[in-house]
Protein backbone atom coordinates (compact mmCIF):
# COMPACT_ATOMS: atom_id res chain seq x y z
CA UNK A 1 0.00 0.00 0.00
CA UNK A 2 1.61 3.25 -1.14
CA UNK A 3 0.90 6.68 0.30
CA UNK A 4 1.54 10.12 -1.05
CA UNK A 5 3.64 12.62 0.92
CA UNK A 6 0.47 14.64 1.39
CA UNK A 7 -1.33 11.72 3.01
CA UNK A 8 1.57 10.99 5.36
CA UNK A 9 1.85 14.67 6.23
CA UNK A 10 -1.82 14.68 7.20
CA UNK A 11 -1.33 11.70 9.48
CA UNK A 12 1.74 13.40 10.95
CA UNK A 13 -0.30 16.48 11.82
CA UNK A 14 -2.98 14.31 13.45
CA UNK A 15 -0.34 12.53 15.54
CA UNK A 16 1.14 15.89 16.50
CA UNK A 17 -2.21 17.28 17.61
CA UNK A 18 -2.85 14.17 19.70
CA UNK A 19 0.62 14.16 21.27
CA UNK A 20 0.47 17.82 22.26
CA UNK A 21 -3.00 17.35 23.75
CA UNK A 22 -1.83 14.30 25.69
CA UNK A 23 1.28 16.08 26.89
CA UNK A 24 -0.77 18.96 28.27
CA UNK A 25 -2.84 16.50 30.32
CA UNK A 26 0.28 14.74 31.58
CA UNK A 27 1.73 18.01 32.84
CA UNK A 28 -1.53 18.94 34.55
CA UNK A 29 -1.26 15.81 36.70
CA UNK A 30 2.40 16.17 37.76
CA UNK A 31 2.72 15.48 41.47
CA UNK A 32 -0.93 14.60 41.91
CA UNK A 33 -3.08 11.51 41.79
CA UNK A 34 -2.91 7.81 42.51
CA UNK A 35 0.06 5.64 41.56
CA UNK A 36 -0.32 1.86 41.54
CA UNK A 37 1.25 -1.26 40.07
CA UNK A 38 -0.45 -3.02 37.17
CA UNK A 39 0.57 -6.51 38.28
CA UNK A 40 4.33 -6.77 37.85
CA UNK A 41 6.69 -5.10 40.34
CA UNK A 42 7.71 -1.70 38.99
CA UNK A 43 5.08 -1.58 36.21
CA UNK A 44 3.21 1.53 37.31
CA UNK A 45 0.11 3.35 36.13
CA UNK A 46 -1.12 6.78 37.18
CA UNK A 47 -4.23 8.86 36.65
CA UNK A 48 -2.20 10.80 34.09
CA UNK A 49 -1.69 7.69 31.92
CA UNK A 50 -5.41 7.11 31.66
CA UNK A 51 -6.47 10.73 31.29
CA UNK A 52 -3.87 11.47 28.61
CA UNK A 53 -4.76 8.31 26.69
CA UNK A 54 -8.43 9.26 26.68
CA UNK A 55 -7.65 12.64 25.15
CA UNK A 56 -5.27 11.15 22.56
CA UNK A 57 -7.81 8.53 21.49
CA UNK A 58 -10.48 11.20 21.14
CA UNK A 59 -8.28 13.22 18.77
CA UNK A 60 -7.45 10.22 16.61
CA UNK A 61 -11.02 8.94 16.53
CA UNK A 62 -12.25 12.38 15.48
CA UNK A 63 -9.93 12.45 12.47
CA UNK A 64 -9.73 8.72 11.66
CA UNK A 65 -12.85 7.01 13.09
CA UNK A 66 -12.33 3.75 11.19
CA UNK A 67 -8.68 3.22 12.12
CA UNK A 68 -7.57 0.63 14.64
CA UNK A 69 -5.94 1.85 17.87
CA UNK A 70 -3.52 -0.09 20.04
CA UNK A 71 -3.11 1.78 23.33
CA UNK A 72 -1.13 0.78 26.39
CA UNK A 73 -3.94 1.26 28.90
CA UNK A 74 -7.03 0.51 26.77
CA UNK A 75 -5.70 -2.26 24.55
CA UNK A 76 -7.21 -2.65 21.07
CA UNK A 77 -9.92 -0.32 19.86
CA UNK A 78 -11.66 -0.74 16.51
CA UNK A 79 -11.37 -3.38 13.80
CA UNK A 80 -8.40 -5.65 14.48
CA UNK A 81 -7.80 -6.30 10.78
CA UNK A 82 -7.67 -2.66 9.67
CA UNK A 83 -4.57 -1.67 7.66
CA UNK A 84 -4.06 1.47 9.76
CA UNK A 85 -3.16 1.10 13.42
CA UNK A 86 -2.22 3.85 15.85
CA UNK A 87 0.18 2.64 18.56
CA UNK A 88 -0.16 4.91 21.59
CA UNK A 89 1.83 5.24 24.79
CA UNK A 90 0.25 8.16 26.64
CA UNK A 91 3.04 8.29 29.22
CA UNK A 92 6.26 6.51 28.37
CA UNK A 93 8.37 6.65 31.50
CA UNK A 94 5.66 6.32 34.14
CA UNK A 95 8.11 5.39 36.88
CA UNK A 96 10.10 8.56 36.22
CA UNK A 97 6.87 10.54 36.16
CA UNK A 98 5.64 9.06 39.45
CA UNK A 99 8.86 10.22 41.09
CA UNK A 100 8.70 13.62 39.35
CA UNK A 101 11.90 12.82 37.49
CA UNK A 102 11.52 14.84 34.27
CA UNK A 103 12.23 12.22 31.64
CA UNK A 104 9.00 10.92 30.13
CA UNK A 105 7.08 11.38 26.91
CA UNK A 106 3.94 10.88 24.89
CA UNK A 107 4.57 8.48 21.99
CA UNK A 108 2.25 8.05 19.00
CA UNK A 109 3.09 5.95 15.97
CA UNK A 110 1.04 5.00 12.93
CA UNK A 111 1.49 1.51 11.53
CA UNK A 112 0.35 0.89 7.98
CA UNK A 113 -0.01 -2.81 7.24
CA UNK A 114 2.09 -3.48 10.31
CA UNK A 115 4.99 -1.20 9.39
CA UNK A 116 5.74 2.06 11.28
CA UNK A 117 5.29 5.00 8.89
CA UNK A 118 4.58 8.04 11.09
CA UNK A 119 5.93 8.88 14.52
CA UNK A 120 5.64 11.67 17.08
CA UNK A 121 7.36 11.75 20.48
CA UNK A 122 6.61 14.72 22.72
CA UNK A 123 8.65 15.50 25.83
CA UNK A 124 6.37 17.87 27.78
CA UNK A 125 8.92 18.59 30.53
CA UNK A 126 11.37 20.14 28.08
CA UNK A 127 8.86 21.09 25.38
CA UNK A 128 10.64 19.02 22.74
CA UNK A 129 8.58 17.68 19.88
CA UNK A 130 10.15 14.98 17.71
CA UNK A 131 8.35 14.15 14.46
CA UNK A 132 8.87 12.04 11.36
CA UNK A 133 7.04 10.34 8.52
CA UNK A 134 8.46 8.00 5.92
CA UNK A 135 10.18 10.00 3.22
CA UNK A 136 9.55 13.35 4.91
CA UNK A 137 12.57 13.50 7.23
CA UNK A 138 12.76 13.95 10.99
CA UNK A 139 12.57 17.10 13.08
CA UNK A 140 12.89 18.41 16.62
CA UNK A 141 10.68 21.41 17.24
CA UNK A 142 10.19 21.68 13.47
CA UNK A 143 13.94 21.81 12.69
CA UNK A 144 15.64 18.95 10.82
CA UNK A 145 17.68 16.49 12.86
CA UNK A 146 20.32 13.90 11.97
CA UNK A 147 22.01 11.07 13.81
CA UNK A 148 25.54 11.49 15.14
CA UNK A 149 28.71 10.91 13.14
CA UNK A 150 30.44 8.81 15.81
CA UNK A 151 32.28 6.11 13.89
CA UNK A 152 33.78 3.87 16.58
CA UNK A 153 32.09 1.96 19.39
CA UNK A 154 34.79 3.07 21.82
CA UNK A 155 33.84 6.71 21.21
CA UNK A 156 30.10 6.17 21.56
CA UNK A 157 27.54 6.98 24.23
CA UNK A 158 24.80 4.36 24.44
CA UNK A 159 21.49 3.95 26.22
CA UNK A 160 19.38 0.97 27.21
CA UNK A 161 16.57 -0.06 29.54
CA UNK A 162 15.58 -3.01 31.71
CA UNK A 163 12.37 -4.95 31.21
CA UNK A 164 9.74 -5.21 33.95
CA UNK A 165 10.32 -8.97 34.18
CA UNK A 166 14.06 -8.57 34.76
CA UNK A 167 13.83 -9.91 38.31
CA UNK A 168 12.60 -13.34 37.25
CA UNK A 169 13.67 -13.63 33.61
CA UNK A 170 17.30 -14.66 32.97
CA UNK A 171 16.92 -13.18 29.47
CA UNK A 172 17.79 -9.68 30.64
CA UNK A 173 20.50 -7.24 29.69
CA UNK A 174 22.39 -6.75 32.95
CA UNK A 175 25.51 -8.38 31.54
CA UNK A 176 25.22 -6.42 28.30
CA UNK A 177 25.03 -3.18 30.26
CA UNK A 178 28.24 -3.97 32.15
CA UNK A 179 30.11 -5.24 29.09
CA UNK A 180 29.24 -2.28 26.90
CA UNK A 181 30.05 0.16 29.69
CA UNK A 182 33.64 -1.07 29.36
CA UNK A 183 33.68 -0.87 25.56
CA UNK A 184 32.22 2.63 25.20
CA UNK A 185 32.35 6.09 26.76
CA UNK A 186 29.29 5.14 28.76
CA UNK A 187 25.85 3.53 28.87
CA UNK A 188 22.85 5.41 30.21
CA UNK A 189 19.55 4.06 31.50
CA UNK A 190 16.88 6.73 31.18
CA UNK A 191 13.56 4.91 31.59
CA UNK A 192 11.75 6.01 28.42
CA UNK A 193 12.22 3.98 25.25
CA UNK A 194 10.60 6.53 22.97
CA UNK A 195 12.85 9.33 24.22
CA UNK A 196 15.90 7.08 23.94
CA UNK A 197 15.08 6.58 20.27
CA UNK A 198 14.43 10.30 19.77
CA UNK A 199 17.79 11.13 21.31
CA UNK A 200 19.55 8.69 19.00
CA UNK A 201 17.78 10.41 16.11
CA UNK A 202 18.98 13.88 17.07
CA UNK A 203 22.56 12.78 17.77
CA UNK A 204 22.65 13.06 21.55
CA UNK A 205 23.17 9.31 21.77
CA UNK A 206 24.89 7.00 19.31
CA UNK A 207 23.06 3.74 19.94
CA UNK A 208 20.27 2.04 21.84
CA UNK A 209 19.26 -1.53 22.51
CA UNK A 210 16.54 -3.04 24.66
CA UNK A 211 14.30 -6.08 25.04
CA UNK A 212 10.89 -6.67 26.58
CA UNK A 213 9.27 -3.72 24.81
CA UNK A 214 5.74 -3.30 23.49
CA UNK A 215 4.76 -1.95 20.05
CA UNK A 216 3.68 1.41 21.51
CA UNK A 217 7.16 1.84 23.05
CA UNK A 218 8.90 1.65 19.68
CA UNK A 219 6.52 2.47 16.82
CA UNK A 220 7.03 6.23 16.80
CA UNK A 221 10.74 6.23 17.61
CA UNK A 222 11.60 3.76 14.88
CA UNK A 223 10.31 6.13 12.21
CA UNK A 224 12.14 9.10 13.74
CA UNK A 225 15.49 7.28 13.87
CA UNK A 226 15.22 6.01 10.31
CA UNK A 227 14.21 9.37 8.91
CA UNK A 228 17.13 10.98 10.76
CA UNK A 229 19.52 8.66 8.90
CA UNK A 230 19.90 5.95 11.52
CA UNK A 231 19.59 2.18 11.36
CA UNK A 232 17.02 0.02 13.17
CA UNK A 233 17.24 -3.78 13.23
CA UNK A 234 17.05 -6.83 15.44
CA UNK A 235 20.02 -7.48 17.72
CA UNK A 236 21.70 -9.62 15.05
CA UNK A 237 21.21 -6.95 12.34
CA UNK A 238 18.39 -8.91 10.71
CA UNK A 239 15.23 -6.95 9.84
CA UNK A 240 13.48 -5.31 12.76
CA UNK A 241 10.19 -6.87 13.87
CA UNK A 242 7.94 -4.74 16.03
CA UNK A 243 6.29 -7.76 17.62
CA UNK A 244 9.65 -9.16 18.83
CA UNK A 245 9.94 -6.64 21.66
CA UNK A 246 13.64 -6.19 20.84
CA UNK A 247 15.38 -3.36 19.10
CA UNK A 248 18.83 -2.20 18.09
CA UNK A 249 18.92 1.40 16.89
CA UNK A 250 22.08 3.35 16.08
CA UNK A 251 23.54 6.12 13.97
CA UNK A 252 24.43 3.41 11.44
CA UNK A 253 28.20 3.78 11.72
CA UNK A 254 28.51 1.74 14.92
CA UNK A 255 25.65 -0.63 14.12
CA UNK A 256 27.70 -3.66 13.11
CA UNK A 257 30.13 -3.29 16.00
CA UNK A 258 27.34 -2.95 18.56
CA UNK A 259 25.47 -5.92 17.11
CA UNK A 260 28.62 -8.07 17.29
CA UNK A 261 29.32 -6.96 20.86
CA UNK A 262 25.80 -7.94 21.95
CA UNK A 263 26.27 -11.39 20.43
CA UNK A 264 29.31 -12.02 22.63
CA UNK A 265 27.55 -11.46 25.97
CA UNK A 266 26.22 -14.26 28.13
CA UNK A 267 23.39 -13.39 30.57
CA UNK A 268 24.05 -13.04 34.28
CA UNK A 269 22.53 -15.43 36.78
CA UNK A 270 19.29 -14.22 38.40
CA UNK A 271 19.51 -12.41 41.69
CA UNK A 272 17.69 -13.78 44.73
CA UNK A 273 14.27 -12.12 44.76
CA UNK A 274 13.24 -13.37 48.20
CA UNK A 275 14.03 -10.16 50.04
CA UNK A 276 12.38 -7.95 47.39
CA UNK A 277 9.21 -10.02 47.25
CA UNK A 278 8.85 -10.48 51.04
Amino acid sequence: MSHSPEQLQRFLEIATEAALAGGAVVQDFVGAGEVREKGRPGDLVTLADKAAEEVIVQVIRRHCPQHRILAEESGEIGATDHSYCWAIDPLDGTTNYAHQYPFYAVSIGLLIEGSPKVGVVFDPSHQELFRAAQGLGATRNRRPIRVSQTAELRDSLLVTGFAYDRRENPDNNYAEFCYLTHLTQGVRRSGSASLDLAHVACGRLDGYWERGLSPWDMAAGVVIVKEAGGNVTAYDSSPFKLESGRILATNGSIHSALSQALSRVQPLMNFDNAEYLA
